[in-house]
């Protein structure tokens, strides 16, 4: 396994798809590294020289924010959207859904586990 970027990349994968194991880097963000490395996009990760991984390492650390710098940028992001209580932050401070999706039936992915509301008796005469 080749180590960029603190992650472990898996080595019988091609490089295109092996880079985006790295929290950041997406399917085109890959193909420009390697294209910038001088690495074919086929060649699988297992085959990469000393050289060309170093070089990969270099492009990643010069040209993008990646895991633990993106990471923590991302939660500032949505914590200053929470402190000057725009809607966005609201919707994160209740764990809702923050780009308009609907709610009553889906949503359970930020809701959580269903909790089930007990309803009213109706008052007997």
């Amino acid at each position: 396994m080749a180590r960029i970027a603190g992650v472990d990349i898996p080595d019988n994968k091609r490089g295109e798809i092996a880079l985006t194991y790295i929290y950041g880097i997406g399917r085109k963000a890959s193909q420009s590294i390697l294209v910038k490395a001088g690495v074919d996009l086929d060649k699988k990760v297992k085959d990469w020289t000393e050289e060309e991984a170093g070089e990969i390492r270099n492009v990643i650390s010069t040209e993008h924010k990646v895991e633990g710098v993106l990471r923590s940028e991302v939660q500032l992001h949505i914590k200053r959207l929470m402190d000057i209580g725009s809607y966005r932050g609201l919707r994160h401070r209740k764990g809702l859904p923050v780009r308009g999706q609907r709610t009553k039936n889906n949503s359970r992915t930020r809701k959580g586990k269903r909790k089930t509301v007990a309803n009213k008796k109706k008052a007997s005469k």
